[in-house]
């Protein structure tokens, strides 16, 4: 990873390393920070916000290194109608993250597997966590047809964008490419996903998809959105790590939180137990 990445950020991630990675001719800024086995963290849209930044604290502070890929956005950024806009637009119009694509994986998915290969050439363990959020959700999905990621999470997956009925149960995922984790969950694998139940952005035939694929090896986190809830979450509740995260004990978010957390030190740091 080289030393340095050439456009302006914020001094919000002050304490990550800047740097990028490149592969097939391709170039992301990367940050990372701490020590252990490697976790990559996908930021949503807009970007590396700062919340991003504090849930890959928390990632760090378990003994692991938190790789942060820069894809969209600009990082260190606090969201902002109009960077949530600028970031959709790009997204949407990106060959790499083919939003609208169903019965494909992601292009984008192939440069995150090299990424992930190489943080676990650096930082060494049993293998490397993938956290998805957003509209990166399912890039872990993606990413976990590569052998060294071992905890793949998918925190809101909202892609393939839900806009007709096959999108909306859509796992952006190719046939060859879910055969393969398909595998690797009968192996042992699982993989965790989160979501809000009234969050139209990922829809219930989203994850019936994925429970359907995936079976035992599909950890659901569905956290009650509906109106009337008990813990008063908002209807347009979306962003399960971050922005609507509530951090106090017992609530379904921080639960939901702490879940994600424990997932990463059982199948990374498993000595740790």
């Amino acid at each position: 990873m080289a030393d340095h990445v050439d456009d302006p950020l914020d001094d919000a991630l002050d304490d990550f390393e800047r740097g990028s990675f490149t592969h097939g001719g391709v170039t992301h800024g990367v940050f990372r920070s701490g020590a252990g086995p490697a976790v990559i963290v996908l930021a949503e849209i807009p970007g590396i916000t700062p919340r991003v930044a504090e849930f890959a604290r928390r990632v760090r502070a378990l003994g692991c290194t938190v790789w942060m890929p820069v894809l969209f956005g600009t990082p260190g950024r606090a969201p902002s109608g109009g960077a949530i806009l600028r970031s959709m637009a790009t997204g949407c119009v990106s060959r790499e993250f083919a939003a609208f694509a169903t019965g494909r994986t992601e292009p984008v998915s192939v440069w995150l597997r090299a990424l992930a290969r190489h943080a676990h050439a650096e930082c060494g363990g049993p293998g490397v966590g993938a956290v998805g959020m957003c509209f990166t959700g399912g890039f872990a999905l993606g990413m976990s047809v590569e052998p060294t990621v071992l905890a793949p999470v998918l925190s809101q997956p909202s892609l393939p964008l839900p806009v007709s009925k096959r999108a909306r149960a859509s796992i952006h995922l190719s046939p060859a490419d879910l055969r393969v984790v398909q595998e690797r969950t009968a192996d042992g694998m699982c993989v965790m996903g989160l979501r809000f139940t009234g969050d139209r952005a990922v829809p219930d035939d989203r994850f019936a998809t994925l429970r359907r694929a995936l079976g035992d090896g599909f950890i659901a986190v569905e956290i009650d959105s509906s109106p009337g809830n008990q813990w008063g979450i908002r209807k347009g509740a979306h962003s399960v790590l971050t922005e609507d995260l509530v951090d106090e004990p017992g609530h379904p978010t921080r639960a939901a939180l702490d879940g994600v957390l424990g997932f990463l030190r059982a199948r990374l740091l498993p000595e740790d137990d």
